[in-house]
C-alpha cells in the first residue's frame, strides 16, 4: 500500500463503539478526533444477529465494564450503527477536514462501507484475521485494506494475505488452498498486496499488558510480507504508541473516548480528549525527527560547525623553514582553518612562512 497520509504517521483515532449509540456522542467524537489533528476517525460497522451468537458469552473485559447479566449480543445490538447514521457521520467528518473509516465485521457491512457509502479504505480487525470470507469479499470491494494481526501466528498472517491476494487477483468464489498459495506468491499476487494491504501489529486485550506487547513483532511482520507495517494500541496512556512509530510504525491506531468513566466495554482502555491531543502532538513531531536516514550535517546545524569544531593553530612562534613539532602547535575553536585530522601530516612539515603564537596554520 502506498502512503495513505501527507504525514509520516496515519494517525487512526478509533471512537469504535464509544458512542454507545448515540449520534450525538457520535458525532462529538469526531470533532475530538478532528481537534486533535488525527488523519482518520474510525467507528466500526456491524448488525449483531450477523457478527455473534444470541448467546455467545462475552470477553472478560467485556464482563469487567459492562456486568455478565447481558449477552454480548445484546451489548453489540445497542451499539449498532444504520446506514443513515454512517452518512450522517461521512458528511460531519468531511465538514471537519477528517476521514471516516469504520471497521467492517460482516459481509453485508463490507458492501455498505465500500460499495453504498465508497469509503477509500477497509480497516478489518484481528477477530477477522482467520475469516476467509471476509477477507475474500473485502478484497473483491477492491478497496485497500488495512488489517489488524492481534491473536494470530504468522502463519495466520499469511494465510490471510493470501486469500487478499487472491481476492484481488484472482477468479472464483471458492479457491482451493493450492489456489491461494499460488495467487500469493505470484508476481501479480505480490504487487496486489504491496499496493493494496498493510498490516497492524496489535495485543488484543483491553488493557494490553506492556510485558505482551512485544513491539519487535512489527518488525518481524515487515521483513516477512513487504508490506506497510503499523501498530494498533491497546495499553494505558501513550508511550507504546509513541514508541511504535520511532521503532518505524507507519499507521497508529488508538481507542479514544469522550470520558472514559463512561459505561460501554471500551471507554476504560481508551484516551480522553486531552491525551489523544497530547498522542497526535508526539507522534507529528517524532514523524519530522525520523527524517531521512542518510547521515550528513542537518541544514539547521551547518551554521555550527566551525563555531564547535577546530582547526590546529601555534602554540609559540614558528619560524619560516623550522620544522612544525607537534609541541608548536594546537587544536582549538573555531574550524576555520585545517582540520584536526591533518595534525599529524602538519607534524614534520617544513613551515612555509613564519607564525605568530595563536595564527593558524595553513594547510
Amino acid at each position: 500500500m502506498s502512503s495513505v497520509s501527507n504525514n509520516p504517521v496515519y494517525i487512526i483515532a478509533e471512537a469504535g463503539v464509544n458512542h454507545n449509540g448515540s449520534l450525538e456522542k457520535a458525532l462529538q467524537l469526531i470533532d475530538v478526533a478532528a481537534e486533535a489533528n488525527a488523519d482518520a476517525v474510525k467507528f466500526q460497522s456491524f448488525r449483531a444477529d450477523r457478527l455473534v451468537a444470541r448467546y455467545a458469552p462475552k470477553a472478560d473485559y467485556q464482563v469487567r465494564q459492562t456486568g455478565a447479566t447481558e449477552s454480548q449480543f445484546e451489548m453489540l445490538r445497542k451499539l449498532e450503527l444504520s446506514p443513515d447514521m454512517h452518512r450522517r457521520l461521512i458528511e460531519h467528518c468531511a465538514s471537519r477536514n477528517i476521514q471516516f473509516l469504520s471497521t467492517p465485521f460482516d459481509i453485508d457491512s463490507v458492501r455498505l462501507l465500500a460499495h453504498e457509502l465508497d469509503l477509500p479504505r477497509l480497516k478489518l480487525p484481528s477477530g477477522e484475521v482467520t475469516n476467509g470470507p471476509l477477507l475474500l469479499a473485502a478484497a473483491r470491494t477492491g478497496k485497500p485494506v488495512i488489517l489488524s494481526t492481534g491473536m494470530a501466528t504468522l502463519e495466520e498472517v499469511g494465510a490471510a494475505l493470501s486469500v487478499l491476494a487472491f481476492g484481488y487477483v484472482g477468479k472464483g468464489e471458492a479457491p482451493s488452498r493450492d489456489e491461494l498459495e499460488l495467487t500469493a506468491k505470484s508476481a501479480e499476487g505480490q504487487r496486489a498486496l504491496v499496493e493494496n494491504v498493510a498490516l497492524l501489529h496489535c495485543t488484543t486485550e483491553y488493557p494490553a499488558p506492556f510485558n505482551d506487547v512485544n513491539l519487535r513483532a512489527m518488525d518481524t511482520l515487515r521483513d516477512s510480507f513487504g508490506l506497510i507495517v503499523g501498530y494498533s494500541d491497546h495499553t494505558v496512556g501513550i508511550a507504546v504508541a509513541i514508541a511504535a512509530v520511532a521503532r518505524g510504525a507507519e499507521i497508529i491506531e488508538k481507542h479514544f473516548t469522550l470520558d472514559r468513566s463512561l459505561p460501554g466495554p471500551d471507554h476504560a482502555a481508551s484516551l480522553e480528549p486531552e491525551e489523544l491531543r497530547a498522542l497526535v502532538r508526539s507522534i507529528r513531531e517524532i514523524g519530522a525527527a525520523l527524517g531521512s536516514a542518510e547521515k550528513k550535517p542537518a541544514k539547521s546545524e551547518r551554521g555550527n560547525m566551525a563555531v564547535v569544531r577546530k582547526s590546529i593553530f601555534a602554540a609559540q612562534h614558528i619560524a619560516e623553514g623550522e620544522a612544525i613539532s607537534a609541541a608548536k602547535i594546537v587544536v582549538r575553536r573555531p574550524a576555520t582553518g585545517p582540520s584536526p585530522m591533518a595534525y599529524w601530516s602538519i607534524v614534520g612539515q617544513t613551515a612555509k612562512r613564519s607564525y605568530k603564537t595563536g595564527e593558524e596554520i595553513e594547510p
